[in-house]
């Protein structure tokens, strides 16, 4: 796979996602799809910023719902962009590309989410 290019069957981690819906419940699935979405764009929509602390802690906060939503890819270039603020802040921070990723991560999801079959809770592991 070529730098930059991601795979659509990478990007969205289908079992957490149904695993996020057997732990809260059918009913209350949509709202808390709905409210992590508000929450990742309300970030997504203050960024970039030239405060280093600041852009490590967005970047950290979007890492955890997008882990927590199963948008993959999102999840792992947040921690790049972790990383890369704790290194040298802000330099060759690609903000863009965390964009880029959680738009095509949410119409994925959006246009996927219907052909997976998240109407039976799925059977655990002993």
């Amino acid at each position: 796979m070529l730098p930059g290019i991601l795979l659509e069957a990478e990007m969205i981690d289908w079992a957490r996602i149904v695993e996020l819906r057997d732990e809260v419940g059918e009913e209350e699935f949509s709202p808390l799809l709905e409210l992590f979405l508000d929450e990742i764009e309300s970030v997504i929509m203050r960024l970039p910023h030239n405060d280093a602390d600041r852009m490590w802690r967005d970047l950290h906060f979007l890492k955890g719902c997008a882990r927590n939503l199963g948008f993959r890819s999102l999840g792992c270039l947040c921690e790049a962009g972790e990383r890369q603020c704790a290194r040298n802040p802000l330099a060759g921070l690609r903000i863009a590309d965390v964009l880029s990723c959680y738009a095509e991560s949410k119409l994925l999801l959006m246009r996927d989410l219907s052909r997976h079959d998240l109407s039976q809770p799925q059977a655990r592991p002993a």
